[in-house]
């Protein structure tokens, strides 16, 4: 999941075209990109989306940005949009485990009205001073967290913290990264809301690159291969992944417990993150 495009719900005309689109991931907003009195029209366009087969056979990641657990939509927005084609349930606003534990708590009967056979996973939005301080504790709450997503607009805009320093970027991308390598759960950057800017999406792009996220979110297409560019593996990188797992499944067979790989010992978070690039893949 290089790049996860947001995608409000209350515009349905843009539907096909980002399923058509370059990106990895599609983020439906029901939230912050939707006025309140079109919450409910959201829902159901995006719930309709989801039960068709275009949505049924797309091999993009499908994601619903809900409304908040505590917003009076919540509920609702889980009967509308829970579905086989919905591959992550994006939670905004999440700030404590028992929060995350409260949100996640109806799942399990919906799905088994709706006949839903597979638990959906969650990616949770950590976007408050209080939910990046138990970001661990976060995604360590439930086994359907799947990953931490960093909201960097929310998070620094009303404590007048400056966007533009790499240093306070560099310092949240790490606090995030360190929570969700504690907890076990991948992590995705911010979205970076100027459009016409692509060196500092670039910038925050790169940074969270080599801290390890696995990608970053988009508001808008011409960010995309932005985003590509910079998380794409390059061939070298493939290449030594692939003899890395080569090796392990070698020295497994023959009953060895080390490896070594051009001159350096493999352990398993080497392995891991070679299976991780390799199941990416390079730039499309």
């Amino acid at each position: 999941m290089r790049s996860k495009l947001f995608v409000p719900g209350a515009r349905p005309e843009l539907f096909a075209k980002a399923l058509a689109g370059g990106a990895d991931a599609l983020s439906f907003d029901l939230e912050d990109s939707v006025i309140e009195s079109r919450k409910a029209e959201a829902r159901g366009r995006v719930g309709d989306l989801l039960r068709t087969g275009s949505a049924a056979g797309s091999t993009k990641l499908l994601i619903v940005r809900c409304n908040a657990p505590d917003s009076g939509h919540y509920l609702a927005d889980l009967e509308a949009v829970l579905s086989p084609a919905l591959g992550l349930l994006n939670l905004p606003k999440i700030e404590s485990a028992a929060q995350l534990r409260a949100a996640v708590a109806p799942l399990a009967a919906l799905e088994e009205r709706l006949g839903l056979h597979v638990p959906v996973r969650v990616l949770v939005n950590i976007e408050t001073p209080a939910g990046l301080r138990q970001a661990a504790e976060i995604a360590s709450a439930d086994p359907r967290v799947a990953g931490l997503q960093l909201g960097l607009g929310d998070l620094f805009e009303p404590h007048g913290i400056d966007r533009h320093s790499f240093s306070n970027v560099h310092a949240a991308q790490f606090a995030l990264r360190m929570a969700a390598a504690e907890a076990g759960v991948f992590a995705i950057d911010s979205a970076y809301g100027v459009i016409d800017d692509p060196t500092g999406f670039e910038a925050e792009a790169r940074s969270a690159h080599a801290l390890g996220f696995l990608g970053k979110s988009c508001i808008h297409p011409s960010q995309v291969p932005l985003a590509h560019a910079v998380f794409a593996a390059s061939e070298a990188e493939l290449a030594f992944a692939r003899r890395v797992v080569a090796a392990a499944r070698a020295a497994e067979d023959a009953g060895h417990g080390a490896v070594s790989v051009d001159g350096r010992m493999i352990d398993l978070p080497y392995l891991r993150r070679a299976q991780a690039l390799l199941a990416a893949g390079p730039a499309q």
